[in-house]
Formats: structure tokens, C-alpha cells, sequence
């Protein structure tokens, strides 16, 4: 009986997925925001960082269209590199199958940087991810491959913004102690107050709009 249910939740799962991606249209340089339940790390990520109506990330990727291909290029794992769009949409799902996954899009006067900044994001590929969140270090986070890759396409200028890193819990302002114990692991200091970005951040910016959800 449990095999049945685990076979008939899959088969939803694909039918609701193959239903989400036949019914929107992915452009080049869309931006793809998951909430990633990846434990401890990811709930205090989302515990202090934007929420965009009550939906929390941890993660976000940048769309590339390849002919009649749609890819995800990304910082997540061991490096930066390129995901199918279906993959990045199965990593995590909602009760009922749905990808955690919102959709933000340039508004139409900035769109211009969208190829520039892909082509910068593809031509990470196989940076090493930065696990230290740290900017400069030849590595990178999520959010933070997304920030260079449009300040490259806006001719080396910030397009998005930059704020101060928190990994303290904001009930007891003392660092969460799945992060104490994440820097303790890789012998690394805490870069509390360091400037960062973040998905959230990046979800709730005035360059962009949410023109999709797929959940």
C-alpha cells in the first residue's frame, strides 16, 4: 500500500510539473526563486532575509534559453553550472507537487542587460561555490554570481544592492547555531555585517517584477 501511494504522489507530482512548464513561456534571463527546505541552514537564511508575499528563498538561478532548450545557470553544489530547467524546477515541491519556485523578470527598460549578464553567468561555469559567503574571494553564492553577472552587463557598475549579512537569529541577536556550527566546520569566522545579497533581497527589488509562480 505504501509503494502505491509513493508510485501515485509521483506520478502527480510529474503531471502538475509537466503542466506548470508547458504553461509559461521562460526568457532569457529570467530569475527562478526556490524556497529550498534544506533543514536548519535554509530556515535561518529565510528567517532574515525579504520575503516576497509570505513565499521565503534560499535559493535563486538565472534562465538560459538555448534554442529550444531552457537551462538554469547556477551556484549551488560544488561549482557554478548549468541545470535543466525541470531539474531545477523537481528540487523541491510542495505537498501537492507543485516547484517551489517563483518567477522575477527584468522590467521592460533594463532588460537590455539580460544577455550580457547571462553570458558573464556561463562563463563561471565550474567557479568554485563560495561556502564562505564572502565577496572577492574568486568563488560564489547563489545570489552573489546574479550580482556580478548584471554589475559586468551595467558596464561595472552595481545595478543591484548590496546590504549587511546577519547570522544572527533576530529573537536572541546571537548567531544561529546551525551557522556557528556550519563556520566552525570549515574553519572560517562568521562575516556577520560583511555586505552580501541575498535571494530575497534580489525577489524584492524595484529593477525587477514577479510575473510568475509556480506554487
Amino acid at each position: 500500500m505504501k509503494l502505491i501511494l509513493t508510485v501515485f504522489l509521483l506520478t502527480v507530482s510529474q503531471f502538475i510539473l509537466a503542466q506548470n512548464t508547458e504553461s509559461f513561456h521562460f526568457q532569457n534571463g529570467d530569475f527562478l526563486f526556490q524556497d529550498i527546505d534544506c533543514g536548519p541552514l535554509c530556515d535561518a537564511i529565510e528567517k532574515v532575509t525579504p520575503a516576497y508575499k509570505d513565499k521565503h528563498f534560499s535559493h535563486v538561478g538565472l534562465v538560459v534559453v538555448k534554442n529550444d532548450s531552457v537551462w538554469v545557470v547556477e551556484a549551488i553544489g560544488e561549482k557554478v553550472h548549468l541545470t535543466t530547467v525541470n531539474d531545477f524546477l523537481k528540487r523541491q515541491t510542495n505537498i501537492i507537487g507543485k516547484p517551489k519556485v517563483v518567477v522575477g523578470r527584468l522590467r521592460n527598460e533594463f532588460e537590455k542587460l539580460n544577455e550580457k549578464a547571462v553570458l558573464f553567468a556561463l562563463n563561471q561555469d565550474g567557479v568554485l561555490y563560495d561556502d564562505a559567503f564572502l565577496p572577492n574571494n574568486g568563488k560564489y553564492y547563489c545570489s552573489e554570481l546574479i550580482f556580478d553577472a548584471y554589475k559586468f552587463a551595467n558596464n561595472g557598475a552595481a545595478f543591484f544592492h548590496l546590504q549587511p549579512m546577519t547570522f544572527k537569529d533576530p529573537n536572541t541577536k546571537k548567531s544561529f547555531p546551525a551557522w556557528k556550527d556550519y563556520y566552525r566546520k570549515i574553519n572560517k569566522k562568521i562575516p556577520e555585517g560583511v555586505k552580501g545579497c541575498n535571494p530575497g533581497l534580489l525577489a524584492n527589488d524595484n529593477h525587477l517584477q514577479i510575473v510568475y509562480s509556480f506554487y
